[in-house]
């Protein structure tokens, strides 16, 4: 960390681990019977991802996506582009994206189209957190961890420039 830039805490490790043990606890009974199809969209969501799915009873395969808006600064471009796209098909599967943090909604609004031509038997949202705020275009998120005011926030897979991602709590970067 540079000395221009310092954290606060928002969400502690115990926070934010005991958040997303509710969420795999109800993911698990809504899905339950069921095979769900995780698609981790990368860099961020892959802490939240790998953390949810182990929370999840139902059996679970899981896929990664890049998508991107952001090119290293604080707010999103507004283009959005597939950087990598699944190596799995996703017809007659239950699929859950799983994102770190819900901003713009732009990523997803365009996401969701180019995945419902794949033809699932059903697509929903997870996401580590969720910027009501900041929203250009309402998506619809089912599975929300933690709703956060307009702050720009790193840890648990969040970055600033590609840093910070490591940090085992989510936190409000001061400047």
């Amino acid at each position: 960390m540079s000395k221009e830039e310092s954290i606060k805490v928002m969400f502690t490790e115990s926070e934010v681990d005991a958040r997303i043990g509710d969420l795999g606890a109800q993911i698990s009974h809504d899905y339950e019977g069921r095979e769900l199809h995780l698609i981790c969209i990368l860099k961020g969501g892959v802490f939240f991802a790998c953390e949810l799915a182990k929370r999840i009873t139902v059996p679970v395969s899981i896929d990664f996506m890049c998508v991107s808006s952001y090119n290293n600064e604080k707010s999103s471009s507004g283009i959005v582009k597939i950087v990598k796209d699944l190596d799995e098909p996703l017809e007659d599967k239950e699929v859950l994206i799983v994102e770190d943090i819900i901003d713009s909604g732009r990523t997803l609004n365009y996401l969701i189209p180019v995945l419902e031509k794949r033809m699932p038997k059903s697509i929903e949202i997870c996401t580590l957190l969720s910027k009501p705020d900041r929203r250009v275009v309402e998506v619809p998120v089912k599975y929300t961890a933690f709703t956060i005011p307009d702050e720009f926030v790193v840890g648990y897979g969040l970055d600033y420039a590609q840093k910070y991602r490591n940090l085992p709590y989510i936190g409000v970067m001061e400047e």
